[in-house]
């Protein structure tokens, strides 16, 4: 491969933050080629999963989802979508490119979305060590209401990544919506905290996923002993899995973006992954 030599006193963006402390790269655009990626991925004959959960109503975001996927998401490579649905007879027929295919798999639903949404993490672990381990390399964990926008690729592949909560990506640790009950599994003290992930974008090699949904739904079902619910609900439970466990990469918010409650601002050189205007109300009631 032909391809511009890298200058090692020159950085990629002095506009950004481009690495943790515990030296994760942090993804945006501009800090990585594509084409070096693409050919290392592909020399390991690599196949990603992809979860997403329409669950009641949310089945309408489905075709949009699945179509925009087809366009943006790991262009080029093996990919499996696995659509956790009580609906099964509502999932879309969507025309699929080479190498890519989809199953649906069949689950029940709760009354509450916070229980829908909770109950992900146990849905993925479970699957993990049943099927996803055998069928993928890598699983990224995604909600359901986004559309693919731009290029979402194997840049984002890690042993384990989160993603920078767009709302928070510039807030102090004090500003994070942390659990802050100490009686909560989720608990986080204000004086720790590196940034506040997002549960919407998540994942990693399976094995690593499985630790964490395992993990995060355990520290759920002790909550639910104790009678408490951590104030962002699964999110809440990532956060402080990532924060003891720290991911191997980090996205910028490109990566998760919403286009009308933020704007467009320039450090953003493109919004890949983000939000459907919804009536939140309408859908999840």
């Amino acid at each position: 491969m032909v391809y511009a030599q890298p200058k090692a006193l020159t950085p990629s963006r002095k506009d950004v933050l481009v690495l943790t402390p515990w030296l994760a790269p942090i993804i945006w655009e501009g800090t990585f080629n594509i084409d070096i990626l693409n050919e290392q991925f592909r020399l390991q004959n690599t196949t990603v999963g992809l979860t997403v959960f329409a669950i009641k109503k949310y089945v309408v975001f489905l075709k949009l989802f699945l179509e925009t996927a087809e366009q943006h998401f790991m262009v080029g490579h093996k990919v499996i979508y696995y659509v956790f649905t009580d609906r099964p007879a509502d999932v879309p027929q969507v025309p699929l490119g080479a190498g890519r295919k989809l199953v649906v798999l069949t689950v029940r639903n709760y009354t509450r979305w916070q229980d829908v949404s909770m109950h992900r993490m146990e849905m993925i672990s479970r699957f993990s060590e049943q099927r996803f381990l055998h069928e993928v390399d890598y699983l990224v964990c995604a909600d359901v209401d986004m559309k693919f926008s731009d290029h979402v690729g194997v840049e984002i592949l890690s042993a384990l990544f989160g993603t920078l909560h767009p709302g928070f990506y510039s807030s102090s640790r004090e500003a994070f919506t942390y659990e802050r009950r100490p009686k909560s599994q989720a608990y986080i003290p204000r004086d720790e905290g590196d940034f506040y992930y997002m549960g919407a974008f998540f994942g990693g090699s399976v094995v690593e996923v499985y630790r964490l949904t395992k993990a995060c739904h355990q520290a759920m079902v002790e909550d639910k002993a104790n009678g408490i619910e951590a104030v962002w609900h699964d999110e809440s439970h990532l956060n402080k899995y990532l924060l003891y466990h720290k991911p191997t990469k980090v996205l910028s918010p490109e990566y998760m973006w919403d286009q009308q409650l933020l704007g467009w601002p320039s450090i953003m050189k493109k919004l890949r992954y983000v939000a459907v205007p919804k009536n939140h109300q309408a859908i999840r009631n």
